[in-house]
């Protein structure tokens, strides 16, 4: 069963070395230790890559979203009882069967939901799904290496 816990910004900053413009994770809400985590993400008109992505019509970039579920693949990793151990990290090595759905566009909420496929050390692998407003934006599975 999905244990209540929020993590905020300040707390998921302890979990990863991400900052500003590159944490694309504000809040995690759901976690189930070892196993599944939920995170949110509010997608606001400010947002840097938008001046690019695109100039009149902006479109949050799909590789973007996929750092989102590798962002909150990395604070489950983290967080959990068998997890990454203190001073070690977790790089991003793969994504498998990436599947976009719908533009993510300004406005937006990201619900970024994560469970664990596999983990054999150093590798994790982790499935994602985001929605927003319960439709599927984006899925995939993503490989991520412990290192020091």
């Amino acid at each position: 069963m999905a244990e209540k816990v929020v993590l905020d910004v300040r707390q998921i900053q302890e979990c990863l070395p991400h900052r500003y413009p590159f944490l694309l994770l504000d809040r995690v809400t759901e976690f189930v230790d070892n196993v599944e985590a939920v995170g949110l993400k509010a997608v606001t008109a400010n947002e840097p890559f938008f001046q690019g992505h695109f100039p009149g019509r902006p479109v949050m970039p799909g590789v973007l979203i996929i750092e989102a579920i590798a962002q909150t693949a990395a604070v489950l990793a983290k967080i959990s009882s068998d997890g990454i151990a203190p001073g070690k990290t977790v790089f991003l090595v793969g994504a498998q069967d990436v599947k976009f759905k719908k533009q993510v566009v300004p406005g937006d909420v990201l619900r970024i939901h994560v469970r664990s496929v596999k983990k054999r050390r150093p590798l994790w692998v982790m499935h994602g799904e985001v929605t927003v407003d319960g439709v599927l934006v984006a899925s995939g599975t993503v490989s991520a290496a412990e290192s020091d």
